[in-house]
């Protein structure tokens, strides 16, 4: 069978496959410390699933309006305009099966062969693949550790061209847990509005912050820059919601009415449970929100400063997400019972076949230097892996 040769341009996600594999390694009965889960260890909240709950028992198992329904829509135009302040019609809001496939519905409404999108360095892994499926190219932005991984305005420019048709920002980020600030995000938006280009800003991770730190959202900077910004988020990250599949994407009416338009030809609508349970998840879940967030900062502070004592790792403190992206650039060359840890990726085989720790390699965000560790996942099982992991390492010549 000749598949379609779009299939042969992406591999599969690995964070779910590294997950995986890790779920099938305990299953059969091996003590494997996971971090490589990109998701909430905690329940969903009890008020969301009564919601859930009385849906289904009020019989609410039917097809609904493919973009979602009206109520989550309100809820959703209440949110943006309670807490960023902006103002959207229901015709502006796309309710999908999570972030990732409101992100897909952009990729298709939006992307035709070569056409060009600008995504900063380290990323999302799906970001890349997504546009190499709707057949334009990926523009890489190298960012720095040493500078916070900030965009630097200069060098966004020097990458846009007469094909560029988007910029990808994600604040806070997915893998690196750094945030941009207000006076980043307005070089971003001048170029942006100057060169007549739309900013995708991914932002399901805005709830997640530390040491009081506050979300900036590129759509708040004015009119000019709002008109042409996609927000997307949804309820997986902020509400412990990740198989309830639920994202959502504000913007532009036209671009948002051609993602409905593709939605229903494809998924048609979200899950209507789901639909009501992230209704109440929005009107209700804040208080759990704060404490999830409360307990991640604990977390946060204990890998970091534990990865941090490990001889050949070096890990910066995330500003927000729950992710820990160490560079273990002093790693590479060591040698263990497979040969040379040349790349992240070897050293993730190394971790996982020998020591049954499951991290995620860098070359997936675009690092050759870094791994990621998620510490959504108990402190217990925090500790117990950066006891497994210095000791794993220490074992590498």
């Amino acid at each position: 069978m000749k598949l379609a040769a779009r299939v042969g341009r992406i591999a599969p996600s690995p964070t779910l496959a590294m997950a995986a594999t890790a779920k099938a390694m305990a299953a059969q009965g091996i003590d494997v410390i996971d971090f490589s889960t990109g998701e909430p260890d905690f329940d969903t909240p009890e008020p969301v699933k009564a919601a859930a709950e009385a849906a289904i028992r009020a019989g609410f198992t039917k097809y609904t309006p493919s973009s979602g329904i009206d109520e989550l829509r309100s809820a959703i135009i209440d949110k943006l305009r309670t807490e960023l302040g902006l103002q959207y019609e229901k015709s502006q809001i796309l309710v999908s099966c999570g972030a990732k496939h409101s992100l897909y519905n952009l990729a298709e409404a939006l992307l035709e062969e070569g056409d060009e999108i600008i995504i900063p360095t380290p990323y999302w892994v799906s970001y890349s693949d997504q546009t190499l499926l709707n057949d334009a190219k990926a523009v890489l932005l190298p960012t720095r550790e040493a500078d916070g991984y900030a965009i630097r305005p200069d060098e966004l420019q020097r990458l846009i061209t007469r094909r560029t048709k988007a910029i990808i920002i994600n604040s806070p980020c997915n893998p690196t847990g750094i945030t941009y600030d207000r006076r980043m995000l307005e070089g971003v938006a001048a170029l942006a509005e100057r060169h007549d280009l739309l900013i995708i800003s991914d932002e399901i991770y805005e709830k997640v912050l530390y040491d009081g730190a506050s979300h900036v959202s590129i759509a708040t900077l004015g009119p000019e820059i709002a008109a042409r910004t996609v927000i997307i988020n949804g309820v997986s990250k902020a509400y412990a919601m990740t198989g309830w599949r639920i994202g959502y994407a504000a913007g532009p009416k036209e671009l948002i009415g051609a993602m409905a338009n593709i939605q229903s030809q494809s998924t048609s609508n979200p899950c209507s449970i789901s639909q009501k349970a992230a209704v109440a998840a929005l009107r209700l879940g804040e208080p759990y929100t704060i404490k999830m967030v409360q307990e991640f900062a604990l977390r946060r502070q204990a890998i970091v400063k534990g990865l941090n004592q490990i001889s050949g790792v070096s890990c910066r403190m995330p500003a927000g997400a729950f992710y820990a992206f160490p560079n273990i650039g002093r790693m590479l060359g060591k040698t263990g019972p497979d040969g040379v840890i040349a790349h992240p990726q070897d050293l993730a085989n190394y971790l996982l076949k020998h020591a049954h720790i499951a991290v995620v390699p860098g070359e997936p965000f675009g690092s050759q230097e870094h791994v990621r560790l998620s510490y959504a996942t108990a402190m217990d099982t925090i500790s117990r892996g950066l006891e497994r992991l210095n000791g794993a390492l220490r074992q590498l010549t």
